[in-house]
């Protein structure tokens, strides 16, 4: 199994986001991606949705992608609110990882991280070091802060 920090830098090429700042968090059993819009299509009949991020840290750049809608369910947050997400699968790309990994979608626009990894995702594949960080290093494509 890889080790990775408490944060990582991590890539969802299907989504178009080349670079995304990740707080590795085994707290979450599902991993969840920040959205502050979210609009539902159909396509050929089946479900997707039109996705709108700000992939960056303290940055309004906006990035528009689409998915197919896998799932919605209630998500407990940390402070206990449960709330009805969307859920949609992406390939993660993490190091020499690249598998697909569910994410929920909510806005996380007043959270530092524009991305937490969950449980889910990291089972049997990496163990945490809490004390260290981006021990992956940053994806190739070129990272933003």
């Amino acid at each position: 199994m890889e080790t990775i920090g408490w944060r990582e830098w991590g890539a969802l090429p299907e989504l178009g986001v080349d670079a995304i700042k990740m707080k590795v968090d085994t707290g979450a059993k599902t991993s969840c991606l920040h959205a502050f819009r979210l609009e539902p299509f159909e396509r050929d009949g089946a479900p997707w949705l039109r996705i709108w991020l700000h992939p960056e840290q303290d940055s309004d750049r906006e990035h528009v992608c689409e998915a197919p809608i896998a799932d919605q369910r209630e998500v407990t947050d940390s402070g206990g609110h449960t709330e009805l997400r969307y859920v949609i699968r992406s390939h993660l790309q993490l190091g020499a990882f690249a598998e697909p990994i569910e994410l929920t979608l909510t806005n996380r626009d007043t959270m530092k991280f524009r991305m937490l990894l969950g449980r889910q995702a990291m089972r049997g594949k990496f163990v945490v070091d809490p004390q260290s960080s981006f021990l992956l290093g940053q994806p190739v494509t070129g990272a933003h802060s």
